[in-house]
């Protein structure tokens, strides 16, 4: 008789028994019986780690490997030292008989799927020193049992979703050298006492939602040499100081991100820098002049920008005769100036170790530096920098260089060939004049080149489209002319061509479709002539093609690659019919121009040819007139109708002896004054219960989604309706309405219910009692605001049947959701995953009193008065702050930015953007649907139209929140139709013509009328009108968010 397995052997197996996918085969092709070795430990499976007969470490790190684990089995393994399986998909929790894991020192199971919070058994674990659950939906509070952790020395919980308060039991962690909490939930002040552990090292906190005063006695007092408090509420220790001191021992300190207010200067500021090697003071509120920072020795990295300091920069931190900083940011400031009349702000930079050096987005003034010392980064865009390009002979080897937005003149020299290191170039938005110089096409590393929107004229180097480095063009807005000729290059790495606006002539560049790799191709308003040729079809990789406004003719080629997004010929000369795989294109796209152009059946969403189209707009708006007047009397007539059965239905029930306790509270509910008709009706209240109960008599004994709007509501939305709630009507029901329920026999929820915040402790079967007000409709379902039994108040968006992705993708996209937490970010708070397709639910907080839509549209209904210039200039820049973190810090577009999903936050109304991210958990379809959705309501960005598979991006975000920048000027809602002399025209069109007729002013909100007399707030409103036409520009010429958020953040 064989030889039985180990206990030990016996634990591996049945962990392996959760392993789904093991893609690299590592543990299911090695852990198996047959390759058992009887001494108890089989040292031949892959991962495992013996120590005589017992396992002492189980290694599964990076393999891919998607498995549920239960992790209580490895309690048998009374020798284990190491649990380590980071990076991975492993879904499960921490084992309540986690205490039972005596010998254990190391636990890593960072970066999978890992939920459900911390239990008590934790702090049993005496032995542990390593502890790592980062990246995963760990939640709730950690427990005060985690001081039993007594040998611990690093602890990693960073990126998860716990909440609460830091527990004040951390700090009486003595051994602890490594502390990072960040990228969590945790609120209220940091605890006292983290700097009586004597051997801490890294203290990282960055990412939460912490507040209160920077406490002066830790700084003093602590030994941490890495202390980064960044992105959380905290405010200065006082008004007048920002700390009181700072120990000798920190040396990274990042404060970014935060409230801090005051002066560098006041009360020897200079003083608590001197040990410092990293400074991070960016993105707070600092005022004043810049100290001279002519003694802080050891400092490496500054960054400042994102403030409001003023004054002159110190010409210590340039000079470098005793600094040894490597890289300065001060961008995003009020600098200006020049300190003397002989020493300019930026006139000589001297020093030896500086390498990077950010002054963009100031006020600076003078001509450029003579000498760039040893820099490798130089941005000073966006100021007000003079002069010309001669300068730049004695500069350095510089690799990045950014010196648009400026107001230099002159030629760019032919001197300028020792930037052979160069990748990055930037002289936009200048006015420089002359000719290309050939000295540009002599950087062997140059990668980007960007010379729009300047004077440049004479022909275009052909050297510089066959560069071998090559990968962005932009020479856009200047006045270049001839053909576009060159010979086909050997290599071509070019991505980005954009010719745009000058006075090229000739015909379509021959040999153009050489550049196999090329995705943007803009040739827009020049003079080029001729037709397109066939070979273009070798262009695989294009996804934009403009060449509009030129003189092309002939036919459209029939087969331009299928990897376009957007496309326009409009204003040429084309003729024929359209190819079929252009047809996906709006009419936009073509006309006007190309009299000669025809669709198959007329051109997309018309009946007209183009040429009768500028002739019948009248007419179609009769025809809008009257189909609109026809849909209303019918609505008049159904509901009539719907009152009339209703009573008939009434007059029939049974007796009131007859009616179930439960009829008499829900009638009673609806309707306590007894009060009928749509006048008397308030907002539905009703208990998620009753949303997901079963039809009695219903042959499947589940009511469907849209047959529970029906009875809610009157409405049954089809899967392929684009019919969107009007922004915060209110949607009233009368209790006829609310009596249409027939709810006898409820299913409740019984499905998963996820949370996000240890602050909720809910059940499935407590949310659906939760009674339910409904907020509105979108294309992905409906919201409702729940009350639970705490009185505390969530939005509950039911997703549609069919929208969201299958469950193992929602759970690891909804998982990243988690982490994304930010004062202008509406927090998700979990989700519910029930057993039938139509039992999806997405919880997030609760905000009042309502959406921007709800608070600027002119209707009946509005919410307070008319918004003031002061509010609606903060709700623009909030979004904005908002949006860039989204971009930013989290790397995700929000993808259904609109004004309804502004929420205004408290009496302060701060704006808060909801329902982000959504297309993450959405199949392809809804994606599209809620892309039309967006289209129907005016948001949607034009190369998402034009797009076959259209997919959020972060310049479409940037497109929505120019139309809503416009919403907040105007007052009008972007689904508006607005009568001119041609017809009518959505807001981005009616703004753009009147703005080009330098009538932009004209448009603006009658209620602004009164504030216009003011100076400041006139200039304010125009500028932002600025930033709102360059949001809506086309893709390739369209800002990103960060430098809306910048310029919005000046005005």
């Amino acid at each position: 008789m064989g030889q039985l397995p180990s206990q030990d052997i016996l634990a591996l197996l049945e962990f392996k028994k959760g392993i789904k996918n093991d893609p690299t085969g590592y543990v299911l092709d090695s852990w198996n019986e047959e390759s058992i070795d009887f001494n108890g430990c089989p040292s031949s499976w892959n991962g495992v780690i013996c120590n005589g007969g017992n396992v002492a470490g189980v290694v599964l790190d990076n393999l891919g490997l998607s498995a549920v684990a239960d992790l209580s089995v490895f309690a048998n393994l009374t020798m284990l030292v190491k649990l380590s399986m980071s990076n991975n998909s492993i879904t499960g929790v921490i084992p309540d008989n986690i205490g039972d894991f005596k010998s254990l020192k190391f636990l890593d199971v960072s970066d999978n799927l890992f939920s459900s919070s911390l239990p008590p058994g934790i702090g049993k674990l005496e032995s542990l020193l390593n502890l790592s659950l980062a990246g995963n939906n760990f939640s709730g509070s950690v427990p005060d049992s985690a001081s039993g952790l007594v040998s611990i020395q690093s602890l990693d919980l960073s990126s998860n979703s716990f909440s609460g308060s830091l527990p004040k039991s951390l700090t009486r962690l003595t051994n602890l050298v490594h502390l990072n909490l960040s990228s969590n939930r945790f609120i209220k002040t940091i605890p006292k006492g983290f700097e009586l552990i004597s051997g801490l090292q890294v203290l990282d906190l960055h990412g939460n939602m912490l507040d209160g005063h920077l406490d002066g006695e830790f700084f003093l007092s602590t030994n941490v040499s890495h202390v980064d408090f960044s992105g959380n509420m905290l405010v200065s220790s006082s008004s007048q100081k920002l700390l009181p001191g700072i120990s000798p021992s920190v040396k990274y300190l990042n404060l970014s991100h935060n409230l801090l207010t005051g002066s560098l200067v006041n009360g020897g500021e200079l003083q608590l820098f001197e040990n410092l090697k990293v400074l991070d003071l960016s993105y707070n509120q600092f005022s004043g002049e810049l100290p001279g920072f002519d003694f802080v020795y050891e400092l490496l990295v500054l960054k400042l920008s994102n403030n409001k300091f003023s004054g002159f920069i110190p010409n210590d931190l340039l000079k470098g005769d005793s600094l040894l900083v490597t890289e300065l940011d001060l961008s995003g400031n009020n600098l200006s100036g020049m300190p003397c009349i002989s020493i300019r702000p930026v006139s000589t930079i001297l020093s030896t170790t500086l390498q990077v050096l950010n002054l963009s987005s100031n006020a600076l003034t003078g001509e450029l530096p003579v000498l760039t010392g040893s820099l490798s980064v130089l941005d000073l865009s966006n100021n007000q920098f003079e002069g010309n390009l001669t300068r730049m002979v004695k500069w350095g080897n510089i690799e990045y260089l950014d010196l648009s937005q400026n107001h230099l003149t002159g030629s760019i020299p032919e001197v300028t060939a020792q930037f052979l290191r160069l990748n990055y170039l930037n002289l936009s938005r200048n006015s420089f004049s002359s000719s290309l110089p050939k000295v540009i096409t002599q950087y062997p590393k140059l990668r980007v080149l960007d010379l729009s929107s300047n004077q440049l004229d004479g022909s275009i180097l052909a050297d510089l489209l066959t560069s071998s480095t090559l990968q962005e063009l932009h020479l856009s807005n200047n006045l270049l002319t001839g053909a576009i000729e060159f010979s086909p290059p050997s290599k071509s790495t070019l991505e980005v061509l954009d010719l745009s606006h000058n006075q090229f002539n000739g015909f379509f560049p021959d040999r153009l479709e050489s550049f196999t790799g090329l995705q943007v191709l803009n040739l827009a308003g020049n003079n080029i002539s001729g037709s397109l040729p066939t070979s273009m079809a070798n262009m695989s990789s294009l996804s934009l093609l403009d060449i509009s406004q030129n003189h092309f003719s002939g036919p459209l080629p029939n087969n331009l690659p299928n990897t376009l997004e957007a496309f326009n010929v409009s204003y040429n000369e084309f003729s024929g019919v359209v190819p079929e795989n252009l047809r996906k294109f709006p009419s936009s796209s073509f006309y006007p121009g190309n009299a000669k152009l025809r669709f198959p059946g007329g051109p997309p969403g018309s009946g007209n040819s183009p040429a009768e189209s500028s002739k019948k707009k009248s007419i179609n708006t009769i025809v809008k007139v009257i189909v609109i007047v026809s849909c209303i009397i019918a609505v008049i007539i159904l509901i009539l109708l719907a009152i009339f059965i209703h009573y008939i239905r009434i007059s029939r029930r049974l007796p009131p002896e007859h009616a179930t306790e439960k009829d008499i509270r829900r009638r009673a509910l609806s309707n306590p004054s007894g009060a009928t008709g749509i006048g008397g009706g308030g907002p539905l209240i009703v208990s998620t219960e009753d949303l997901v109960a079963s039809r009695k008599g219903s042959s499947s004994g589940i009511m469907s989604p849209d047959e529970k709007m029906a009875a809610v509501t009157g409405f049954s939305p089809s899967k392929t309706s684009h019919l969107s709630w009007s922004p915060e009507s209110g949607d009233s029901f009368t209790a006829e309405n609310f009596a249409r329920l027939d709810v006898r026999s409820p299913d409740r929820l019984v499905g998963e219910l996820h949370f996000l915040d240890e602050t909720l402790s809910l059940t499935p079967e407590q949310l659906s009692r939760a009674p339910a007000e409904v907020l509105g409709r979108s294309s992905h379902g409906t919201s409702y605001r729940a009350t639970l039994e705490n009185g505390v108040f969530l939005t509950v968006k039911w997703l549609r049947e069919g929208v969201a992705k299958q469950r193992k993708e929602f759970a690891k996209e909804a998982k990243k959701f988690a982490n994304i937490r930010h004062p202008n970010v509406v927090g998700l708070r979990g989700y519910y995953w029930g057993p039938t397709q139509h039992e999806k639910l997405i919880l997030s907080d609760y905000v009042s009193p309502g959406s921007l839509a709800s608070f600027l549209y002119d209707r009946p209904g509005r919410k307070g008065p008319p918004l003031r210039w002061a509010q609606r200039l903060k709700i623009a820049v909030d979004v904005a702050r908002g949006l860039n973190y989204l971009h930013f810090d989290r790397a995700v577009p929000h993808g259904n930015l609109k004004a309804t999903n502004v929420l205004l936050d408290g009496p302060d109304l701060n704006a808060r953007v909801a329902d982000y991210c959504l297309h993450r958990l959405m199949t392809q379809a809804g994606t599209i649907e809620q892309i039309l959705d967006a289209g129907v309501l005016g948001y949607r960005a034009p190369e998402l139209a034009a797009s076959k598979k259209p997919h959020p991006s972060f310049k479409s975000d940037v497109y929505a929140f120019g139309v809503i920048l416009l919403e907040l000027l105007t007052g009008r809602c972007a689904g508006d139709v607005i009568s001119g002399e041609g017809g009518g025209v959505d807001l981005t069109d009616w703004m753009r013509l009147k703005a080009a007729e330098g009538h932009g002013s004209e448009c603006f909100d009658a209620a602004l009328v009164s504030e216009m007399g003011n100076p400041a707030a006139e200039k304010g409103m125009k500028e932002v009108l600025g930033i709102a036409l360059r949001c809506i520009r086309s893709v390739s010429e369209r800002p990103g968010i960060k430098t809306i958020y910048e310029d919005l953040s000046s005005v």
